[in-house]
């Protein structure tokens, strides 16, 4: 599955296995990315991500 963002002005393109299960290390790589393109740090981001209050 190929995802398209364009929230920070520019393309952000991003594919991630169409598998009914991901293995750890593939959504690390994914997460690891999208903050990157978020310009945030992973751990922050995690935590924005997962809040739940």
């Amino acid at each position: 599955m190929r995802l398209t963002s364009q929230q920070m002005g520019t393309s952000h393109h991003i594919t991630i296995p169409d598998h009914n299960s991901l293995k750890v290390g593939t959504l690390n790589n994914v997460l690891s990315e999208v903050a990157a393109y978020l310009k945030r740090e992973r751990d922050a981001f995690l935590a924005e991500l997962f809040d739940r209050s």
